[in-house]
């Protein structure tokens, strides 16, 4: 099949890049063929976010879309920022980058499902339930689209299955999420990274709840730092307050942490008992649950934007503003912004297969100027929390985010792991069943489901390493770092085998990210599974 432009991603960055390429073509009054694949079996299965909504990307793209009924229900109302102890609670001003109003709490999976029916309007192909598999390239090199995987091939290969769907595209964009399987190879294909640095990435754990009216107050919005990380890992967690009594409860950690013995997920559910957080869940009932990496690294971390046939957008590329704790209008300028360059190359009549003004579009952009003044505060919490806090607030109250420096990110994530002989072990506590709970409950309300009988989508590279090195070096981190209990070792005490759990996977890349032999690759199963989120 084939089109003028194949988005690969059915997020923000994806579907506005699909709306602004329709806008541009209708305001020009030319055919332009836009398709669209998603890997979920629909538009916002696999979207989760926090999310509290900066709405200013979105104007731009659909300036009227209060009267179009975009699903933005509650307003930001009062910001709160909280430094925890194990016991205590200690309110800190909010710092300014931190501040919301005018801003929205909103499910991004329902906003994702608004853009998907904006798109299709606008004469948008979208096909849920396809996952691009491999990216396919002409005879020059350059990209000429991708395919869909094969279906049905059975879990060893031993069918012969339906191949998959060759899409060739003038130009394909890539918004494949944080930590894209196909972005990964175009990194390596065309070395997009080598003037930039590593890309740092944290791992974001959400619950819905639904609590008592009592414990509930539509519009605020709480972070925190401190308990339950130490001060040398970098942390923190939101509680926002949407409609209908629900809250949203999650936990990000930045996933260049040194201990071995540290699991995201438990940090996560033992920073639900602290009094400051339970007094909102106590008596609430928890409806669904997710995870996610997200990419952290800023503006010094993003990667060459553009390559022969095709372009990177929204948090496949690292469009993240950390100390906002937003992406999500980061995602949907991105999208835009590589829409008008893409739309620009293929009315062109000059010859190339590269849409080289997208870069300069997004330099001369409000976004661009934003990502460059915060630049400088995820790298300073490599010195430990309270340096890190005095740093940004000089950072941004002196230096108005110009200091004429920038600090660099040093490390891939998967080198800081220290080994656990090195380490002191967490006990965790069980969990009660009503505050916190277990990964398979958890992954139970992810609604995840995999066909059984397909290849496995984690590939170990070397089916020796996990005994031989990640258990006996580091104690098995990939049994703590997977939020979804994919992963664990079984067998004889002296004869362990790491045991592969690939139908709870939620599709969140932790494994894929922070490995320490950097082993695991995760590669797209079959289209349509994987976690089928409701309202995140």
């Amino acid at each position: 099949m084939e089109y003028d432009v194949v988005i690969v991603g059915g997020g923000p960055s994806g579907l506005a890049s699909a709306i602004r390429l329709k806008q541009l073509a209708n305001a020009a009054g030319r055919e332009l063929s836009v398709c669209l694949l998603e890997k979920g079996s629909e538009i916002g299965a696999h979207i989760l976010s926090g999310a509290v909504f900066e709405p200013k990307a979105l104007s731009e793209l659909i300036p009227d879309w209060k009267e179009k009924g975009a699903p933005l229900n509650t307003p930001a109302a009062d910001d709160h920022f909280l430094f925890l102890t194990e016991t205590e609670s200690i309110e800190l001003p909010t710092p300014p980058q931190m501040k919301n109003h005018g801003n929205y709490i909103i499910s991004l999976g329902n906003l994702c499902r608004w853009l998907g029916a904006q798109a299709e309007e606008l004469g948008v192909e979208i096909y849920p339930g396809f996952a691009a598999a491999e990216v396919l390239y002409d005879e020059t090199g350059a990209v000429k689209g991708v395919a869909t995987g094969n279906v049905g091939t059975g879990k060893h290969g031993d069918k012969e299955g339906e191949p998959g769907m060759e899409l060739w595209a003038r130009q394909t964009i890539f918004a494949e999420g944080c930590r894209g399987s196909l972005t990964k190879t175009l990194f390596e294909r065309f070395d997009l990274r080598k003037d930039s640095d590593p890309q740092t990435y944290g791992i974001g754990i959400k619950e819905l709840w639904e609590v008592p009216a009592a414990q509930h107050s539509a519009g605020r919005i709480t972070h925190t730092v401190g308990w339950p990380m130490d001060t040398a890992t970098y942390g923190g967690s939101f509680l926002y307050h949407l409609e209908n009594n629900q809250v949203v409860v999650g936990f990000v950690v930045g996933l260049d942490y040194q201990n071995p013995y540290l699991s995201p997920f438990e940090e996560f559910q033992r920073f639900k008992t602290h009094p400051a957080i339970k007094k909102t869940l106590q008596g609430g009932r928890r409806i669904s649950y997710g995870a996610r990496a997200l990419s952290e690294g800023g503006i010094q971390s993003l990667p060459k934007l553009t390559f022969p046939g095709g372009v990177l957008v929204g948090d496949t590329a690292g469009f993240l503003n950390v100390p906002k704790i937003k992406g999500s209008h980061a995602a949907i300028k991105s999208g835009s912004l590589a829409a008008e360059a893409v739309f620009e190359l293929l009315s062109s009549e000059a010859a190339g297969r590269e849409a080289t003004s997208y870069p300069a579009r997004f330099k001369q952009s409000w976004l661009y100027d934003e990502l460059w003044k915060v630049r400088n505060i995820r790298p300073s919490f490599r010195w430990g929390l309270w340096p890190a806090m005095i740093y940004g607030a000089l950072d941004t109250y002196l230096f108005r985010g110009r200091a004429p420096w920038t600090l660099r990110h040093k490390h891939a994530d998967h080198e800081t792991l220290q080994e656990a002989s090195q380490c002191a072990r967490i006990d965790y506590p069980k969990p009660d069943g009503k505050i916190s709970f277990d990964r398979l409950s958890s992954v139970f309300l992810s609604n995840t489901n995999h066909s059984e009988d397909q290849p496995p989508h984690l590939k170990l590279k070397d089916k020796s390493v996990p005994v031989a090195v990640n258990l006996k070096r580091y104690a098995g981190p990939e049994t703590r770092y997977c939020p979804a209990g994919v992963y664990e070792f079984v067998g004889e005490p002296d004869a362990p085998r790491l045991q592969i759990n690939a139908q709870n996977c939620v599709h969140c890349k932790t494994c894929d990210i922070k490995d320490p032999t950097q082993n695991i690759n995760w590669v797209t199963p079959e289209g349509g599974g994987g976690p089928n989120y409701p309202n995140m």
